[in-house]
């Protein structure tokens, strides 16, 4: 086994030295302390939030869709229909049927007919007119006022240029040219020109020896800043900056983790709390004493009652039932009483109808025209018979 080589740390990194081992178990420790609070604070307000969603916004978005999908949605559309036949509708109608007719027939249609028949046709004179007439006629009187102008003007002015001031003027040449512009050119070339080489060959080593100063001076400024404030920078970034700014991420994530831990933690121990300081107490008393009262209360005292009730009921309905035969018995024996009854019996035939029945003997009438009953009763005559 070789003992020459080190096994670097799992959390090596390039740059780590005992500067970033020293401040990274206190960054985590203050960071840790720091974020717990606001990760169960967070971790509260997430099972409140989830909690009203559950009991309170999801019933009431619900609500609110049904409200709007239900109420609102119809409100609309009845609002838009009748907003549309008392506003929209009647400016359509007025604008389709009134307006753009009116303005149709009463303005566009003369004013197309009037520019069709009389405009056009006078348009078209005229421009026959200038045409024909006035161009011809224009162009004469320009080509006679060129002519003359011409004899006028032009000719007596060409003749003084050429014969009086052309010879003049080649004299004043000859003048300015030997006495103003050959002394001047030689001072341009023999005086000036030199002048103007030397100064600017003055200006432009002066120029190199500032901007070569100027250079030396940058150069010397930049290594100062280099020197003096970026590398100082750069050291401190490095060494730390840099390692404080990476721990104090890595423990904020390493803190929240651990602070979802406890957080969940202490919301399972809450929970604990609650469901054996509460939840079970009232479970046992729900069982051991709601479910048996509520048992007791269900059959010795609902059921006998809802019998009682049933029975109550069943016979008001006979009784009504009774009533009801009652009158409809009384009712008939007044109309008998007061429009008449029916024929007397002959002797032997019974006070009311007798039907036949399947399986029994079978009762014949004295009446020779009596027709046989039918071997079914029907509703009618049971009622009847039960009346």
């Amino acid at each position: 086994m070789d003992y020459g080589k080190h096994q670097a740390p799992a959390r090596y990194e390039a740059g780590e030295g005992c500067l970033t081992t020293l401040i990274r178990i206190p960054v985590r420790i203050v960071v840790l302390v720091v974020v717990l609070p606001v990760r169960m604070a967070w971790d509260a307000l997430v099972v409140v939030a989830r909690a009203a969603e559950r009991a309170l916004l999801g019933p009431l978005g619900r609500a609110l869709t049904w409200l709007y999908e239900s109420v609102l949605t119809p409100v609309g559309h009845a609002l838009v229909w009748l907003a549309a036949a008392v506003f929209v509708r009647p400016w359509v109608a007025l604008w389709r049927y009134a307006l753009v007719p009116g303005v149709r027939y009463g303005l566009v249609v003369p004013v197309v007919w009037l520019y069709e028949s009389v405009l056009t046709p006078v348009g078209h004179g005229l421009r026959w007119v200038y045409r024909e007439l006035l161009a011809p006629a224009g162009r004469g009187i320009r080509w006679a006022v060129g002519r003359v102008l011409h004899v006028l003007v032009v000719l007596p002015v060409t003749g003084v240029w050429r014969y009086v001031l052309v010879p003049l003027g080649l004299g004043a040449t000859w003048l300015v040219e030997h006495l103003v512009v050959r002394p001047l050119g030689w001072l341009y070339r023999e005086v000036l020109t030199p002048l103007g080489h030397g100064i600017a060959w003055l200006l432009d080593r002066l120029a190199r020896g500032i901007a070569a100063a100027g250079a030396g001076l940058w150069a010397a400024v930049v290594w100062l800043v280099g020197t003096l404030l970026v590398a100082p920078v750069r050291w401190l970034y490095r060494r730390l900056l840099f390692p404080l700014g990476r721990e104090i991420a890595d423990a904020l994530g390493i803190a929240w983790q651990v602070a979802g831990y406890l957080s969940r933690a202490v919301g399972r121990a809450i929970a604990w709390l609650a469901r054996h300081l509460v939840g079970a107490p009232v479970s046992w008393a729900y069982r051991t004493v709601c479910t048996p009262v509520g048992h007791f209360l269900r059959d010795r005292i609902c059921a006998p009652a809802r019998r009682a009730a049933v029975e109550t009921g069943r016979a008001a309905r006979s009784a009504l039932r009774s009533a009801g035969e009652t009158v409809r018995r009384a009712r008939r024996d007044a109309w008998r009483a007061l429009a008449g009854g029916p024929g007397a019996a002959e002797p032997g035939e019974p006070g009311r109808r007798v039907t036949r029945r399947l399986g029994a003997t079978q009762q014949t009438t004295t009446v020779p025209s009596a027709a046989p009953e039918p071997e079914i009763s029907s509703p009618g005559a049971k009622k009847a018979e039960r009346g």
